[in-house]
Parts: structure tokens; C-alpha cells; sequence
């Protein structure tokens, strides 16, 4: 389902070509995309970047599109592959009390989220070092793109989480809101059986949702 298909359906559900409620369809849809990134760890939404930290810096920025961490790996220029390090994930208040010496340096061994784009890494690095990034991010909405990978795999998701947000817009019957929103839990449920179960497996880190599949 594209957005042209998505829009005249979200239409055609609410029985309206009111001009402000087309004019708000976009807004309907990108409300619904950003429930269902929040709410199911998709590998579809997921990226890589590469960069580097640099001596006595203990803070790493993160991409403009960073929507959660799946994990964060140093490694020593040379040989990467061989040197691979990958960060446990702590809060600041651990890393501060870890490493309270500010002059004390060596192989980031924890990362922890500073601030929305930031991380902060204990201990300081000692040398520059490559880092790499796997993230979640906010893929492009199919409002701008067109398409999406929800709305070409699991349409059903986005449709009724739309349709969620224009009938709460429509201030409509409650009795259909609650169905909307039913058709929209019982979707997302098998999104996730997909996206938090058949498509994720046992992981080297701990803390990642998984849910039980037959």
C-alpha cells in the first residue's frame, strides 16, 4: 500500500472529503508511523554508521535520524575485525562513579545517553579509535517517500493505526473508535511477533525485547 492507496482508504473508511481533514490525512499517517517505530524493534528500521572517537573525548554524537541503540561497538585502527570491542550499555551516573578520575583514559569499555544525541563512553578514550553504530532509526515517512516498508509488508499496522488518529480527529462514535483501535492492537500484536519474534534470535547482549513465537 502506497500513500496515494493509503490515503483514499483512510477516506473511504471515514466517509469524509471534508478539505481539513484531507489536509491533515499526512498528519494522521506520520502520527501512526511514529507509534509503530516506538513500539516494535523492526530490523527494516535498523542502520549501520562507522565513524571515529578521538583521544580525551568522552562524548559520542549520534546520527540526526538516532532513534535507540542496538549496539555499539570500538575497535583499533588496523585490523577492525580482530578488535572489536562492543560497549555495554550503563547510565551516567554508573560511568561518572566508575571513572571519576577525568584524567584517567583507556578503551571505552560502557556507553551511556548523555543527552537525545549524545552518548557519553567510560572511560575517556586513550587513542583514536573506529567506532561502529547498528541504530534504530525513523525510516523516511511514505507521506514523503511514497512507500514505506510497513505499508509494503504489514499495510494492515498502518492502516488502522491512521485510521486510529482520523477518527479520534472526526471525534467519532465511540463504539467504532474502540474497533479502530482493536483492529489497530490485533495488527501491531502480529507485527511484533514478527519484528520482536521470528526475525530476532538469540543476541550476544542482553535487554533486547523477544517475544515467544510458535
Amino acid at each position: 500500500m502506497n500513500f496515494s492507496q493509503l490515503s483514499q482508504a483512510i477516506q473511504d473508511y471515514c466517509e469524509t472529503t471534508e478539505p481539513s481533514f484531507i489536509q491533515n490525512i499526512p498528519n494522521f499517517i506520520q502520527q501512526a508511523e511514529e507509534r509503530i517505530y516506538n513500539s516494535v524493534q523492526l530490523p527494516a528500521i535498523r542502520k549501520n554508521v562507522t565513524g571515529t572517537i578521538s583521544a580525551g573525548n568522552s562524548y559520542l554524537s549520534l546520527p540526526s535520524d538516532y532513534l535507540a541503540a542496538f549496539s555499539v561497538a570500538v575497535f583499533t585502527y588496523g585490523s577492525p575485525s580482530s578488535n572489536y570491542l562492543y560497549l555495554l550499555d550503563k547510565d551516567v551516573n554508573f560511568i561518572r562513579e566508575s571513572f571519576p578520575a577525568s584524567g584517567y583514559q583507556a578503551q571505552p569499555q560502557y556507553y551511556a545517553q548523555f543527552q537525545p544525541y549524545v552518548y557519553l563512553l567510560g572511560p575517556t578514550p586513550d587513542v583514536n579509535y573506529g567506532v561502529e553504530l547498528h541504530y534504530y532509526y525513523y525510516p523516511e515517512s511514505i507521506v514523503t517517500a511514497g512507500s514505506s516498508w510497513v505499508g509494503d509488508n504489514f499495510e494492515t499496522v498502518l492502516l488502522y493505526g491512521s485510521l486510529r488518529e482520523a477518527y479520534l480527529y472526526l471525534k467519532g462514535e465511540q463504539d467504532l473508535a474502540q474497533q479502530y483501535d482493536q483492529k489497530y492492537q490485533e495488527s501491531l500484536g502480529l507485527l511484533k511477533i514478527l519484528g520482536d519474534g521470528k526475525d530476532r534470535r538469540d543476541a550476544y547482549r542482553s535487554g533486547q525485547t523477544r517475544v515467544p513465537v510458535p
